[in-house]
């Protein structure tokens, strides 16, 4: 029998296999990359889907942030105290941000932290957890089941539009 926890290890393993496919061999220019002026080039979307795991998954566990614990702001040359994860970026931001982390080193490394952290955090999860409310800003009131699929679908909506950009990028030369 498969347990709750062996699934959620499972289903974080696919992101972070789908986003070490989607950054494999891609350079700066083509991870910053934009199909129009309003697309989000492969670096925004793996470095968003990347906080936003990360600041989730940590808050639902209320654990530091990877992002916050290892200066991960700093290392990407971004404002030190930075701590949002794209929701409502303009534009603009997505340029700044996409331009900042066009490295697919970097961004593979912090990925890799997100997950290990999320994989450790998950891996003690047993059925009863997954009702514990996480979030009650919401109504009815987020438990930490509902979280982490809804983490789960997030990501593997953005490593697909990651695909898909690298896809465009690759095909254009």
């Amino acid at each position: 029998m498969t347990t709750s926890a062996q699934l959620l290890v499972d289903g974080f393993g696919r992101i972070r296999e789908n986003v070490a496919g989607v950054l494999d061999g891609l350079t700066p220019e083509q991870l910053s990359y934009r199909i129009d002026a309003d697309a989000n080039p492969v670096s925004w979307l793996v470095w968003h889907l990347t906080r936003v795991q990360d600041d989730h998954v940590a808050a639902a566990f209320g654990v530091t942030q990877v992002w916050t614990a290892d200066a991960w702001a700093t290392r990407f040359g971004l404002p030190a105290g930075m701590l949002d994860h794209g929701y409502g970026h303009t534009p603009a931001q997505v340029a700044a941000v996409g331009a900042a982390t066009a490295s697919a080193e970097l961004l593979r490394e912090y990925h890799e932290a997100t997950c290990a952290q999320s994989v450790k955090l998950v891996s003690g999860v047993g059925d009863a957890d997954l009702d514990r409310v996480v979030d009650t800003r919401w109504t009815p009131p987020v438990t930490l089941g509902v979280r982490l699929v809804s983490v789960l679908d997030d990501d593997m909506q953005h490593a697909g539009q990651a695909a898909y950009v690298r896809g465009v990028v690759l095909r254009k030369g």
